[in-house]
């Protein structure tokens, strides 16, 4: 488990959404490193297996698929009825506040069938958001367990964020696959249907639909133009150190570990749900142990108060403001 937790936090590519690392990621919890150096050996791999920003190849042959439908629990939610329309903006608000995540998923299957592109987005976010559980249930609880019996400062937060995780994703189990290869050929099936923020999410992780600066710049231009919060969120990783040096960044809001914040930022100004038990901060917190000490702390007051010295908060808002408006060079 030492391995496993350091590798949570160190180990990530700043490429992958659920395990994206803004300009604080070095604020980790001390009861990461304490649990790292009090818990020798085991097959503690649930928080390895999370970090999913994993360099694969996204033009494999096979098919991203569904968990199977068929598996049954008392309390689990029954999905609509084959041909029910789901509206793009009930889609995610329902992945915001669904307490069984394998149900909502199945509950999408008849517009993923469409090839509605927001309804595969979503799918995917699902996959991300409950692939370190479902790939190994046993040891993720185990290693939520022992988090809680160091009874450090941040463990509680820590361990509330992985339970949530646990209760949201219960009904997954490893035969469903949530690999990074599942996950990637999913966002690429998004993507090809029209998703922007699959797009994006594809070009922070190193796997962009296109390979070329052309490309790159002209994505950018239309995460901008879309205003759509989770396209903001899913570019943010690739606008921030990954970006330094690269012209095709060039008058971009790009290339430092701000400017990564500021398209967070922006998201959660655009409509993203950025509250204290958001996925945004429950992964970053159940997968990283970066978690904030201070109950119901939305993402944006965590940042500015965590990770973001006096000085530099307006630098990051007029980033934001930036963004925000449309414009494509700093002052």
């Amino acid at each position: 488990m030492a391995d496993t937790l350091q590798t949570g936090m160190r180990g990530r590519s700043p490429s992958w959404p659920s395990t994206r690392t803004l300009a604080w990621a070095t604020l980790a919890l001390l009861v990461v490193a304490s649990v790292a150096a009090w818990v020798q050996g085991g097959d503690h791999t649930s928080v390895e297996r999370v970090a999913i920003a994993t360099a694969v190849d996204a033009r494999l042959p096979e098919h991203a698929h569904a968990p199977s439908a068929d598996r049954a629990r008392p309390d689990a939610i029954p999905a609509p009825a084959i041909g029910t329309a789901v509206r793009a903006s009930s889609i995610r608000e329902r992945f915001d506040t669904a307490d069984d995540l394998y149900a909502y998923a199945q509950s999408l299957e008849p517009a993923v069938r469409e090839r509605d592109a927001d309804a595969i987005w979503m799918v995917s976010r699902v996959y991300e958001y409950c692939s370190g559980f479902a790939m190994a249930p046993a040891a993720f609880d185990r290693d939520t367990r022992v988090i809680g019996e160091m009874g450090m400062r941040g463990s509680a937060a820590m361990v509330a964020a992985r339970e949530r995780v646990s209760r949201r994703c219960a009904r997954f189990v490893p035969q469903d696959e949530l690999t990074p290869r599942m996950i990637v050929l999913k966002r690429v099936e998004a993507a090809e249907a029209g998703s922007v923020a699959a797009e994006a999410s594809l070009m922070a992780a190193g796997e962009p639909l296109q390979d070329t600066p052309e490309y790159k710049r002209e994505l950018v231009d239309r995460v901008q133009e879309s205003e759509d919060p989770e396209a903001y969120s899913a570019l943010a990783p690739a606008m921030g150190i990954a970006a330094s040096g690269k012209v095709e960044y060039t008058g971009e809001v790009a290339g430092t570990q701000f400017s990564e914040l500021a398209w967070q930022l922006a998201a959660c100004r655009l409509g993203m749900d950025c509250t204290s038990e958001s996925a945004l901060m429950t992964s970053y917190c159940a997968n990283g142990g970066i978690c904030s000490s201070v109950p119901g702390q939305d993402f944006e007051r965590f940042v500015f108060d965590a990770a973001v010295p006096r000085q530099g908060v307006d630098v990051i808002n007029d980033m934001v403001d930036s963004l925000m408006g449309g414009k494509r060079e700093l002052k």
